[in-house]
């Protein structure tokens, strides 16, 4: 009789291979923690939703995504994606788009029109939250999810914070922030447009607030002694951007001058652009390596036509003109004046050298402590008065919109244990998948899908957004490239290389154990694991 040339044997089928007392190490499963997940400041699991994305049920994805952040389709095109920076991938060929698979997720969840799921139970607390900038709707949203009764206290006119206010509609369009604001709304939230907190202790009791959380933006100009004639035009960024959103634009004239180096220069100054302006030149001091502005942003004004000068600085501002000092840099990399000037014609002038916070609401608050404009809080993001949280650009923090939302979410978990009593304690941090414990052999050469871009002529003359999202077909494909780093994604290797049969498989997302009557220790599977989930530890003795 013919034998076939391999025969399978299932675990324990042969009593041959029963292991001794001699083995010192053994593999067991792990679940490590991605670099993806580790960098993103929002905290959302990153890696966890992408598993659904890359079967293609994108609603499970997006409903997974939202756990940690509400606003998708303005994260997936606000965000300056840290979690890509630190993608093993990026190591292989280059990193997982992720950000574009999200901003792919958040505007298909507005087209199929999917909506979040009522709270399963009301406690009947009722909180404030000051601020419908990304914190404040972020905070807004978990504890309405949680249960309770939410009121959102907006001293503008509109819902966003500097979401609405400091980024240029050509990288956020207001329809799709509408659209995530409403979908928060629409849980129960409850916003009150046009009413700014003049005494919060007062408010909170008149209203019968359990509990506040503070979410204030950075709308107040820094601003800077530069001479300047009486008929000169300074203007500030963040009034310049605030005034796009009304009827009334900006006259800036033919040749503007911004004066700063973050991404808010950036936005003015193309905004500049696309108001007609024939120049516009930002002003630096420092050189392009140590500007704030993140680099893609500076890549896309200079494309567009704005100028740069490096190592500058505005000395005195005229009418129509303004001079400039050429810096230089000392032997310990510092710019210093070199006494040589150079003038520029400019009809206006925009000063961006940051915000600050208004504070105002915390007078006659007892027991807080400022640093430098902001309010301090502790670990459980709780200032010195009991029960007022606060977070976003109101506490010592980067003023980005994903740790907005990041804020929004801590503070959320820490807020509700307080009221029932309790102490919210963050699960323990797990060892991180790094790239060295990846097998990389096993997945596919696969290059990141490149977004389109708007043509540079309608880039330089509308507000039509420049970045385009992906389609349905390159998005799937987009999340296929996870290596799903630290966790087990069924892949079958270790049940199908073990020399001994000792690996049962579970079944269809249940994943696999190890039978250790079996297994001879010989970390076959440790070595062909692609993802990194499995290791030798020792035995116990």
């Amino acid at each position: 009789m013919n034998k076939p040339f391999a025969i399978t044997l299932n675990v324990g089928s042969s009593l041959a291979n029963k292991t001794g007392s001699w083995r010192s190490f053994r593999p067991v499963y792990v679940n490590r923690l991605p670099p993806c997940n580790n960098a993103c400041p929002a905290g959302e699991d990153t890696q966890g939703w992408l598993f659904h994305a890359e079967s293609g049920d994108y609603e499970a994805a997006w409903r997974h995504l939202t756990e940690a952040n509400p606003m998708p389709a303005v994260m997936g095109r606000v965000c300056y994606h840290p979690c890509e920076g630190a993608c093993n991938r990026g190591q292989l060929d280059s990193a997982v788009g992720i950000n574009s698979v999200e901003r792919f997720l958040g505007d298909e969840a507005i087209k199929q029109g999917w909506k979040f799921a009522a709270p399963a139970a009301e406690t009947g607390k009722r909180i404030l939250v000051v601020g419908a900038g990304p914190s404040g709707l972020s905070a807004a949203y978990q504890l309405r999810r949680m249960g309770h009764q939410v009121v959102i206290f907006e001293a503008g006119p509109l819902a966003g914070g500097m979401m609405r206010f400091g980024i240029p509609k050509y990288r956020l369009p207001r329809e799709v922030l509408d659209a995530e604001v409403q979908r928060i709304l629409d849980m129960g939230v409850e916003m009150r447009l046009n009413t700014k907190v003049e005494d919060l202790l007062k408010t909170m009791k008149d209203e019968k607030f359990d509990a506040a959380f503070l979410a204030v933006g950075a709308h107040i100009a820094k601003r800077t002694a530069i001479p300047a004639a009486e008929s000169a035009k300074i203007l500030d960024a963040v009034s310049v951007l605030r005034s796009m959103e009304g009827e009334d634009k900006p006259m800036l004239g033919r040749r503007v001058v911004v004066y700063g180096g973050g991404n808010t220069a950036i936005d003015v100054a193309r905004t500049a652009k696309r108001l007609g302006a024939e120049e516009a030149i930002i002003v630096y001091r420092r050189t392009r390596d140590k500007m704030p502005a993140h680099d893609f942003e500076v890549e896309e004004a200079l494309q567009e036509g704005v100028m740069m000068r490096w190592l500058s600085t505005i000395k005195q501002v005229g009418e129509g003109a303004i001079q400039v000092e050429k810096m230089e840099l000392d032997e310990n990399g510092k710019p210093v004046p070199t006494g040589e000037f150079d003038t520029l014609e400019a009809d206006s002038v925009i000063l961006a050298l940051g915000q600050d916070v208004d504070l105002g609401l915390l007078n006659g608050v007892p027991d807080l402590s400022f640093e430098d404009g902001v309010v301090k809080v502790g670990d459980n993001m709780m200032t010195g008065y009991p029960g007022i949280f606060a977070g976003g650009d109101m506490v010592p923090s980067d003023r980005t919109v994903t740790v907005g939302v990041g804020h929004g979410k801590l503070a959320a978990r820490h807020i509700s244990a307080w009221l029932a009593g309790t102490t919210y304690v963050k699960p323990p941090k797990k060892e991180l998948a790094t790239f060295e414990k990846l097998n990389t052999w096993y997945y596919t050469d696969a290059d990141k899908t490149v977004r389109p871009m708007l043509d540079i002529i309608r880039r330089q003359s509308t507000f039509d957004e420049v970045q385009g999202g992906l389609n349905e077909d390159n998005a799937l494909f987009e999340a296929r490239r996870c290596l799903s780093c630290g966790n087990c994604f069924e892949c079958d290797n270790c049940y199908g290389v073990c020399p001994d049969n000792a690996v049962i498989k579970l079944g269809p997302g249940k994943k696999f154990e190890f039978n250790y009557d079996y297994c001879k220790g010989c970390g076959v599977c440790v070595e062909e694991c692609p993802c990194g989930a499995i290791k030798m530890e020792a035995e116990a003795s």
